[in-house]
This record gives structure tokens, sequence and C-alpha cells, in this order.
């Protein structure tokens, strides 16, 4: 199978050009808004479907600055170094995940102050909204031809005749696959039901962190970065990492914390249950 050569510019108009990648985070923005106000409209949600916009605003902001930055400090430093303001060409490419994740934890803790709600309220409502957004975002990857996988000789793997005649991983896909459909189905439906605070948002760590370190072992490695430590360890293993961490130790964290909450709330006091146990 052999990479299909897509224009980058969705339209042009001269020398102006709309590109496919950029039209694909207003497609996530768009979709996440939506299902933001759709959700908000239950009765029992805690939230006012007017509250999605600004909360979207605050989010965008929070992805587009975090993931130009993130990407600079954790693909880039070296020219950083070298050239301060390459930090501000945005038009030439360069986003990170890892460091638009940040941004938009720091959005939302911002969002959740000026608006008297806890961090994890605010994180565990806009997580299930996430995901669709990360797929358009790896579709966008897929038409610029960009972030492909390493060599390989399963049955779909892909030629990118702009990069060589190697036949490889089509990784951006696999990326869309597991971060935009699979982590949209899990977080989307295990947040239906109520769930201890904090939970949600382990869970998407948790699975992303997951996705995105068994993806990276079929991605190739930035050339200017290549491995990290041991032969096989990419810079998305080390980012990716501590997400898988802090997800799992949310999770506990979270129905722990219920756990004793009910003890404390209506539950048996934790002397009385040793005295039956005896």
């Amino acid at each position: 199978m052999i990479y299909p050569d897509i224009d980058p510019a969705a339209i042009r108009f001269g020398n102006f050009a709309i590109q496919w990648y950029g039209l694909m985070y207003v497609v996530g923005i768009l979709a996440g808004w939506w299902l933001g106000r759709l959700r908000a409209m239950k009765p029992d949600s805690g939230w006012n479907p007017d509250e999605i916009a600004d909360m979207f605003f605050y989010g965008a902001l929070g992805v587009m600055l975090g993931g130009r930055v993130g990407y600079v400090l954790f693909y880039n430093f070296s020219e950083l170094l070298q050239d301060p303001l390459m930090l501000f060409r945005v038009w030439q490419g360069g986003m990170s995940f890892h460091g638009g994740m940040l941004g938009v934890a720091f959005a939302m803790w911002l969002y959740g102050r000026r608006n008297r709600r806890t961090f994890f309220e605010v994180t565990d409502f806009v997580i299930p909204l996430v995901p669709l957004g990360l797929g358009a975002g790896r579709i966008g990857n897929f038409i610029n031809g960009e972030l492909w996988g390493r060599p390989t000789d399963v049955p779909w793997g892909m030629i990118f005749p702009h990069v060589d005649g190697a036949l490889r991983h089509p990784s951006m896909l696999y990326q869309a696959i597991l971060e935009g459909v699979v982590l949209f189905a899990i977080v989307w439906f295990y947040s239906a039901r109520p769930r201890p605070r904090m939970a949600v948002s382990g869970l998407f760590l948790l699975c992303y962190g997951v996705f995105r370190f068994a993806v990276e072992f079929v991605r190739q490695p930035d050339a200017h970065i290549g491995f990290v430590a041991f032969g096989w360890v990419t810079m998305g293993h080390l980012l990716s990492s501590p997400m898988i961490v802090l997800g799992a130790v949310f999770m506990v964290w979270a129905y722990q914390s219920q756990s004793n909450v009910g003890d404390e709330a209506g539950g048996v006091p934790s002397g009385e249950k040793k005295k039956r146990k005896k």
C-alpha cells in the first residue's frame, strides 16, 4: 500500500491556505463542545450548557500554547537555545500532545478557580470530550504524511514515498484508532455513570499512557532525537510513563477516598468493623 499524496492545504486563496491539520483542531474542538453541551443537559450533570463555551475557550488556548511550548521543550530544546524566536513560528509546525495536556490542565485549573469548581471536578467532566479531538489530530498527521512508523512486513504496511521506499507502520492511524475511537469509547461509557471524583481523569491518563507507550514501539522516533535510552526507549515512552503511574494512583486514590467517605458518612465506623471481625 502506498501513502496517498494528499495536499496538506484544504483550501487555497492565492498565497494563503487553510491547512487540513488546522481544520482537524477545529473539528476536535467543535465535537468536544457539542458533546459537552449534550452531557451538561442531563438533569444530574451539575453543569449548565452555557458554561461549556467558556470552558472550551480556556481549553483551546491551553492546547495551542501548551502544545507548542511542549514540542519546543521536549523535542526541539537545542534549536530553541540557538533560535529562541522559533517558539513563535507556529506556521512551521510542531505540536506536542504531552505539552498540550499540561496546557489544558493549567487552563482547567484557571477555569475552575474562576468558577469555584475544583480541578478534578472540571477535568472529570471535560476529559471524556477530549479523545475525538485527539483522533482528529492524528488524522491531520496522516494527511500531512508525518509521524510515520518503523519498517515492517505486516500486510497493512504502507510506503511513504517522501520518506523512503520501505514498507512502514502507519503509526499515526494506530494512534487515531487507539487515542481517538477506543479511548473515547472507554472513557465516555465509564463516565456515563457516577464515579468517584478523580477516577475519570485517572482512567484517561492510564489508558492514554498505555496506548501511547505501546505505539511508540512501532513509531519512528524523531530523527533529531532518536532513541533516548537502551536502544529502544523513545521520548514518547519517557513522557507517557508518568501518565500510566499517575493514572493508576488517581484511580486507586479515588476509590479509596470514596470508601473512606462512605464509612464516615453512613457506613460502619472502622472500630466497629474490627469488633465485628473479631
